[in-house]
């Protein structure tokens, strides 16, 4: 595994949740972190929590004006990793075209509109946060299903086309993140209780968790096209 120490990272999404994670593992191991999101607030309180000398940028993954003028103001980055995404869910039937198609152009097309602009050092990487519904489909969130599924067939022909940069995605399962902030604590927790025990791991991930993963996607130069699932075990349970 190569070290982080110096290497420039970017988290677009890194003001919350599993983005913030990650951010927050690299800046411990020596990164120079910038975090972006659209929400100054949370990029400025997310970056007092981080420290260690992190910089924010505020980017709006729609704007495709405001992605390429912030590439094209910057130097190569060693690591991006993208997990900024608002998805709308419901089943196919009763989810208006409207909140699908918005699903879609937060996740899906957010992630493409970095990929495109985006300044990777020759031997860098990009990093996609997908999610194991790609591969375990549920009939209340196929959508979902369908976006993880496109990113990550989207890492593997970017893998192809970008090398020697290299792309990979990282696949969660259910993980204890401010997403859930709004449901009612109390069903919150009998939510993750009756998830945790149904997967074999018997516990519900938190963001550290995956950010281990983007990490070791990071510093191990022979991975790339790969899609590294950490879902508790929730595809196989």
């Amino acid at each position: 595994m190569t070290s982080l120490a110096n290497q420039r990272v970017l988290v677009v999404g890194g003001s919350s949740g599993i983005g913030l994670a990650v951010a927050e593992q690299a800046a411990a191991a020596g990164a120079a972190v910038t975090i972006a999101s659209r929400s100054a607030d949370k990029l400025a309180e997310a970056a007092s929590r981080i420290g260690q000398g992190v910089r924010t940028a505020a980017i709006d993954t729609a704007d495709e004006a405001g992605i390429d003028a912030f590439f094209t103001a910057n130097e190569a980055w060693d690591h991006i990793v993208i997990s900024a995404a608002q998805t709308p869910s419901g089943p196919v039937r009763k989810l208006s075209l409207d909140d699908a198609k918005r699903a879609m152009e937060s996740k899906f097309w957010g992630a493409y509109r970095i990929a495109r602009a985006a300044k990777l050092a020759e031997r860098g990487s990009l990093t996609f946060i997908s999610g194991f519904l790609s591969e375990r489909p549920s009939a209340s969130s196929v959508l979902q299903g369908a976006i993880n599924a496109a990113l990550e067939s989207l890492a593997r022909g970017l893998a192809l086309e970008l090398s020697p940069a290299r792309v990979n995605t990282v696949s969660p399962g259910l993980i204890d993140t401010p997403l859930w902030s709004k449901m009612d604590e109390m069903n919150r927790n009998a939510m993750f209780e009756r998830v945790a025990g149904s997967l074999p791991a018997k516990t519900v991930g938190k963001p550290s968790d995956i950010a281990n993963a983007v990490l070791f996607l990071m510093t191990t130069p022979f991975a790339t096209g790969s899609t590294v699932r950490v879902d508790g075990g929730g595809v196989i349970g």
